[in-house]
């Protein structure tokens, strides 16, 4: 087993424990951009929303790291760049969902 292989699986781990404690209801000082906020921007913000599809983001984030993996594996560049592109359109897609989704407002 090569190092890269015991990264990705850790990248996987983390992602997996990230998803579980969003999907809990915490963790929301984790996101980026939501922990910089005044107390009053956050207050128009539905943070149990948030929390949830972060949570299901950091889950989807790990089919990605997973054809990674398999890629590095059997030594296939298609899996790779496969994975590349799905890891950017979930994190693009999820970015401009909760920026334009009204589910996120209150």
């Amino acid at each position: 087993m090569t190092v890269e292989m015991v990264v990705l699986m850790a990248m996987i781990f983390l992602f997996v424990l990230l998803g579980i404690v969003f999907r809990a209801g915490k963790g929301a000082s984790l996101i980026a951009g939501y922990n910089t906020m005044s107390e009053e921007e956050k207050a128009k913000i539905n943070e149990e929303e948030l929390l949830k599809t972060m949570g299901n983001m950091s889950f989807s984030l790990t089919i990605p790291i997973l054809l990674w993996l398999l890629s590095s594996r059997y030594e296939r560049e298609d899996l790779f760049y496969s994975g590349l592109v799905l890891f950017i359109l979930l994190v693009f897609g999820t970015i401009i969902y909760v920026n334009l989704a009204r589910r996120f407002k209150r």
